[in-house]
């Protein structure tokens, strides 16, 4: 099955050899690149003392290249979605790693369920509001750090050929709502997806498959819960 993966480079080298493992072509069109400040992320572990959280690996990335600054904080818990970002954070030598399996909403209840009253939030632009929300909903005092932006990438024509050169992709990866958006946004990758065309288009979450368009809603599906495991598990 040839698969059309929108992630950024660093996260689609690494789908596309899951997906060379399970037997499928994987093929990368990258929508958005990650621009890090790690002198934001320094700032705001240096201005707090209590518990960390991440949504996403890309925070994690962020604050890998800190070295020295960033030993003083490794005794401090760190909360993530998904159980990658987690061990992501443990390999930078995090002591206290905890991971919820599901959102935004899931992460501000676990860290609700352990007493957490205060927590700064390393974060990215743009970004899903489902987290904060669940921390103001449960009353848990928290900053943010924005360390991390995704910048979108306009791919030519040229790269667009050359993505559907040997056909189009059985199914496409869609791991976030601004990326799906991207997607369907550029003319040439739309109208590569005719509605009868029956190509599969494979959502992480509710959220993401709102930004496909109701004439293809059809040809969505989404993961029964928000991780690479799951969505991989739809081909």
């Amino acid at each position: 099955m040839r698969v059309l993966v929108t992630r950024p480079a660093h996260s689609a080298t690494k789908t596309a050899q899951r997906l060379r493992d399970m037997g499928h072509e994987p093929l990368l069109l990258a929508l958005r690149r990650p621009v890090h400040d790690s002198a934001a992320a320094a700032a705001a572990l240096a201005r707090t003392s209590g518990a960390i959280a991440v949504t996403s690996a890309e925070a994690v990335r962020v604050i890998s290249v800190l070295g020295e600054t960033l030993r003083a904080h490794l005794a401090r818990p760190l909360f993530a979605v998904g159980e990658m970002t987690a061990e992501a954070a443990r390999s930078l030598g995090f002591q206290s790693v905890a991971s919820s399996s599901g959102n935004g909403g899931d992460l501000a209840d676990l860290v609700a369920a352990r007493g957490i009253d205060d927590l700064l939030y390393l974060a990215g632009l743009p970004r899903a509001e489902t987290f904060e929300a669940g921390l103001r909903q449960r009353g848990i005092r928290f900053s943010i750090g924005e360390c991390y932006r995704m910048q979108p990438i306009a791919p030519g024509p040229a790269e667009i050929e050359a993505v559907f050169a040997g056909g189009r992709p059985d199914a496409v990866l869609f791991y976030s709502r601004q990326t799906a958006d991207d997607f369907f946004g550029v003319a040439e990758l739309r109208s590569a997806l005719p509605e009868e065309s029956g190509i599969r288009l494979l959502c992480l979450s509710e959220a993401v498959a709102e930004a496909v368009p109701a004439a293809l809603k059809k040809n969505a599906a989404i993961a029964p819960m928000p991780d690479e495991k799951s969505l991989l598990s739809l081909l």
